[in-house]
């Protein structure tokens, strides 16, 4: 499978992108938080991405370019399969993170090291920024939590309140640059 890489602009981002985009997971089992300790347990929940939900993303995505931020898109010939975006906005008692607000890569197309891909240059594009560390709200699931500790991100050691408050059940965590 081949696939193509590339920095999107505002232009870029037209109301049909996420058109055919599959964001679908099934949780069987997520990390919460309690009391201070870390633990998983049983808790069966859909996610999936309707019209207006992508539309939304769409905005979140426009607004990051246009402050700043940056946006990769992961193409199979003129197909977007997979998408993530680090926010130009830097935050931290120094400063030092900046914001991983999306990584999603299409059901049918994971597994296949397209969203390590993209966190990598997510990741490029956070150093050129001036951070040192990236700042991800990430979902409980067992499985994406497995991801991310598979590229070395560990428990953020601030907690930044407003990404916090969005998603209070994700894990808030970061992978120093």
């Amino acid at each position: 499978m081949k696939i193509r890489y590339k920095d999107l602009q505002v232009k870029d981002l037209h109301n049909r992108l996420l058109e055919v985009f599959n964001r679908y997971q099934v949780t069987q089992q997520v990390w919460h938080k309690e009391e201070g300790n870390f633990s998983v347990r049983d808790d069966h929940f859909i996610d999936e991405w309707d019209d207006t939900h992508k539309a939304r993303v769409i905005q979140d995505l426009k607004r990051c370019i246009e402050k700043g931020g940056a946006v990769i898109g992961a193409f199979a010939d003129d197909k977007l399969v997979g998408f993530a975006n680090v926010e130009g906005e830097r935050f931290g008692s120094r400063n030092q993170y900046v914001e991983l607000p999306y990584i999603h890569v299409s059901n049918e197309y994971r597994k296949h090291g397209i969203g390590k891909e993209l966190f990598k240059r997510c990741c490029e594009k956070a150093s050129d920024l001036g951070a040192e560390k990236v700042y991800i709200g990430a979902h409980p699931a067992v499985e994406t939590q497995h991801f991310y500790r598979s590229l070395g991100c560990t428990y953020a050691e601030e907690i930044n309140q407003r990404i916090y408050e969005k998603e209070p059940l994700d894990m808030q965590l970061e992978f120093r640059l």
